[in-house]
C-alpha cells in the first residue's frame, strides 16, 4: 500500500516522470529516497530560502517529524497513571445553535479510553465531546472523569476548543503536567503525534498506550 509518507516522497519524482513521457519506467521503490537523502535535501533548500542554517536545520527537524515521521513514543499499560482524550471534530445539532453531538469518531475514542480503564482505572482528563460518551455510555461519574473544554456557541455557530487550549485546562486543574504521571495521550490517529507533542509543551509525560489503536 502507497501510504502518505511515501507519496509525498515520491511526488517530485512522478511529475517529473509525467514530463519525461510513457518510454520512461520506475517503481516505487527505486525512486523512494533514504531518510537521510530526504533531511539533505530538505536542508539544503531550507537553509538557500531562509539564509539561516540554525533555523533551517531546526525547520527541517520539524518538518520531518511533522511530514514523515509518524512514530510515536509507547507506555505499557499497567505503568500508567492518566489518561488524556482529545476529541476530533464532532456532529453538528440537527436544531440549531445548541451544543453539537460528539460523533461516531469521539465514540471511538471513549471506547479505546474505557478498554485501557477497564486494564487500569486511573483518573481521565477527557475534552468535552469524549467525556460526554464516558458518562452516558459507560456511566464513569465526574470523579473518575474530569470534562475540559466544552464547546461554545456564539452567532457564528460551534467554537471547539483545540488541543492546545485543552492540554492547557488540564495542567491548570492539575497543577502541574508533572503530577500526572505517566499520560496515555487517546485522540484520531491522524493528530496523535500533534497531541503529544502539545502535551509535552505543557509539561506533561506523554505518550499512546501501548497495544491500544487509535481510531483512523
Amino acid at each position: 500500500m502507497l501510504t502518505r509518507r511515501r507519496f509525498l516522497t515520491l511526488a517530485p519524482s512522478i511529475v517529473g516522470l509525467c514530463t519525461i513521457g510513457s518510454s520512461v519506467f520506475a517503481t516505487v521503490s527505486t525512486l523512494a529516497a533514504s531518510d537521510a537523502e530526504l533531511k539533505r535535501q530538505m536542508l539544503g533548500k531550507l537553509t538557500t530560502e531562509l539564509n539561516d542554517a540554525t533555523l533551517a536545520n531546526t525547520q527541517t527537524q520539524n518538518l520531518f517529524k511533522t511530514l514523515f515521521n509518524w512514530d510515536t513514543a509507547t507506555f505499557d499499560l499497567n505503568t500508567i497513571n492518566t489518561i488524556v482524550a482529545y476529541s476530533f471534530g464532532y456532529r453538528p445539532a440537527l436544531n440549531g445553535n445548541t451544543m453539537p453531538e460528539s460523533g461516531p469518531i469521539n465514540e471511538q475514542i471513549a471506547d479505546a479510553v474505557y478498554m485501557l480503564y477497564q486494564m487500569n482505572p486511573v483518573l481521565i482528563y477527557a475534552q468535552w465531546e469524549v467525556a460526554s460518551i464516558l458518562k452516558s455510555k459507560y456511566h464513569l461519574e465526574s470523579d473518575k472523569v474530569i470534562s475540559v473544554g466544552n464547546p461554545t456557541i456564539n452567532t457564528n455557530g460551534v467554537v471547539t476548543a483545540s488541543i492546545d487550549q485543552v492540554a492547557a485546562m488540564i495542567v491548570k486543574k492539575a497543577s502541574s503536567g508533572a503530577s500526572l504521571g505517566k499520560v496515555a495521550i487517546f485522540t484520531h490517529a491522524d493528530q496523535q503525534s500533534l497531541a503529544i507533542d502539545i502535551s509535552k509543551i505543557y509539561g506533561m509525560n506523554a505518550a499512546i498506550p501501548k497495544g491500544i489503536v487509535m481510531p483512523i
